[in-house]
């Protein structure tokens, strides 16, 4: 009798899921100053979030309990979305082109055209400086190296989200999730999600957190297995390209349709 007892409590516990995450709401930004935003960067170096007021073609900068900092940091942008930081430099990747700015001076020092875009989304910037830039509508994802820009991948069915580790890029399509090496070789980790997929944070090396923008959070393992984490579609509060804070455990939400930003404690 021991011996099925404990055969039964191995089968259990080997049957269990995958741990479990949740978030705690920390606070919101107000929903005056932000227009349509549409992606919340933290920067450790500044300890301050860059958000991609889309609808004013603006960049806001606030601090990480959400207070603005400065309403008009950059101004004069296109549809701007995606942000990633290298050397001094925010990338900000709007309708067909990367905006370079100059983070001391807050100003616009150039744009990279990127032939045949459809609509940029999502950017990341690899710890070589190397850019790479979503094109939602073409199904893209586009490599710039030393101010030249050519096609990365294709046929991603609405590429979003992008985020660089090591020699590796995760990509994340309208419904699916995965990982390409420098090779080029894909490595599926999800798919079948709802049709929406946006932003990608890594929790830690098998642990990510992917947004929907219609306003749901998803926590994944590296093995494919996913929990919804929040669902505020009901409430209209969409869910965009997220960031995170790995000291403090901070996910910082942009929605879109809500003008403003919403923190959670990841648990």
């Amino acid at each position: 009798m021991r011996k099925i007892c404990l055969s039964l409590i191995v089968l259990l516990t080997c049957s269990q899921p995958f741990a479990q995450r949740t978030l705690e709401k920390a606070w919101e930004s107000d929903s005056v100053t932000l227009k349509g935003p549409e992606s919340a960067t933290y920067d450790p170096k500044s300890n301050s979030i860059y958000v991609s007021s889309m609808n004013a073609g603006s960049i806001v900068r606030m601090d990480v309990n959400g207070r603005i900092i400065k309403s008009d940091w950059v101004t004069g942008l296109t549809s701007n979305k995606g942000l990633g930081f290298y050397n001094g430099l925010l990338y900000t990747a709007e309708t067909a082109a990367v905006a370079v700015i100059d983070i001391d001076k807050a100003t616009i020092i150039k744009r990279i055209p990127i032939e045949g875009a459809g609509m940029l989304n999502d950017l990341e910037v690899d710890a070589k400086g190397i850019v790479y830039v979503s094109d939602t509508r073409t199904s893209k994802v586009h490599r710039i190296e030393n101010d030249k820009a050519s096609v990365y991948l294709e046929n991603i069915a609405g590429a979003n989200g992008l985020m660089a580790v090591g020699d590796d890029l995760y990509v994340v399509g309208s419904a699916s999730f995965q990982k390409v090496n420098a090779n080029k070789e894909i490595t599926k980790i999800g798919e079948g999600y709802e049709n929406g997929l946006d932003g990608i944070v890594m929790l830690s090396k098998n642990e990510f957190i992917l947004s929907n923008y219609r306003g749901m959070l998803y926590y994944v393992n590296a093995d494919g297995n996913k929990q919804v984490l929040l669902d505020t579609r009901a409430s209209r509060i969409m869910a965009n390209d997220i960031s995170y804070n790995s000291k403090t455990k901070t996910l910082y939400v942009p929605s879109f349709s809500s003008n403003r930003i919403i923190a959670y404690t990841v648990k």
